[in-house]
């Protein structure tokens, strides 16, 4: 019986593979094109929409009118420009407590051994992802009877029931991967776990405390249920409540462009925040990928 010929597979030409990758490049670019077309589109509509007076609104011309009357209607509303300061007053005030507690359960949960450590990880990650109306009878009552009824403290209480188990939990993470020969010569220096936190382990978590502060801050910024709640009157209401209850000339006109020119300019500082710190973002969300 005759040896069988092995014939070795044709080697392609080097056009074939530079053919291959820009195929490849193009397939990425064109799925990235969609997405941001999917995910910027509505944003751009609601800019459009916020330009357009009367019937061009039902009109769907892509192009903007450019007639700013809206907004300026909405900067010449005290109640409207009220309630952003209250806005970014609750949300700051709300993402630094979450901060401060939550970067202290963080350095107990992630770096202090006890028995029930793994059973208060699973309580705070069950609380985080709590819904709002379930407990929403019981802080009624709690805010009632601590008199901060209608009063922007009130949202500050109830917004960290929710922020604090979320910084916590991603806290927790970033402080685990912090190698241990850190403190053990800290403690062998005779520092404390209070002063290994404040003097070592917080310098070094700059760029995680700014994307969790961030996913925090727009959190709160956003929270419609409490605010609609345990809030009346108008001086201390906040955007998302303001927004929902802008109202037209008559009872049967909707405004959706008002509403379109107070969403653009509510989502302004938000895009500002994240833009000032978009390299600690990065930078924290990324942080413990790679070892070594």
């Amino acid at each position: 019986m005759a040896d069988a010929i092995i014939q070795r597979p044709r080697r392609k030409s080097a056009s074939y593979y530079r053919l291959r990758r820009r195929l490849i490049q193009g397939l990425q670019g064109g799925a990235l094109l969609l997405v941001l077309a999917y995910t910027l589109f509505p944003y751009y509509w609601a800019f459009v929409s916020s330009t357009k007076q009367g019937a061009a609104l039902y009109r769907s011309a892509l192009l903007p009118a450019l007639d700013f009357t809206y907004y300026r209607q909405l900067l010449d509303n005290p109640v409207f420009m009220g309630s952003l300061l209250n806005s970014a007053y609750v949300a700051t005030a709300t993402t630094l407590l979450s901060l401060v507690i939550g970067l202290s359960a963080a350095y107990a949960l992630g770096r202090i051994d006890f028995p029930q450590r793994r059973a208060v990880l699973m309580i705070v990650l069950m609380v985080s992802i709590f819904p709002q109306v379930v407990v929403l009878s019981g802080m009624f009552e709690l805010i009632n009877w601590m008199g901060l009824f209608n009063r922007p403290s009130a949202l500050v209480l109830t917004y960290l029931l929710s922020t604090v188990p979320f910084t916590t939990w991603i806290l927790t993470t970033f402080i685990r991967e912090f190698p241990r020969e850190l403190e053990e010569a800290a403690i062998i220096d005779g520092c404390s776990h209070f002063r290994i936190l404040m003097k070592i382990l917080l310098p070094l978590m700059g760029p995680s405390l700014a994307s969790t502060g961030i996913l925090a801050f727009i959190l709160a910024w956003n929270e419609f249920l409490f605010a609609l709640t345990f809030i009346l009157t108008d001086e201390n209401r906040t955007v998302p409540v303001a927004i929902g209850l802008i109202a037209g000339n008559s009872r049967y006109e909707y405004p959706f462009g008002q509403i379109m020119a107070a969403s653009i300019t509510v989502t302004l500082p938000l895009i500002l925040v994240v833009l000032l710190f978009q390299r600690r973002i990065v930078a924290g969300l990324t942080a413990g990928a790679v070892k070594g």
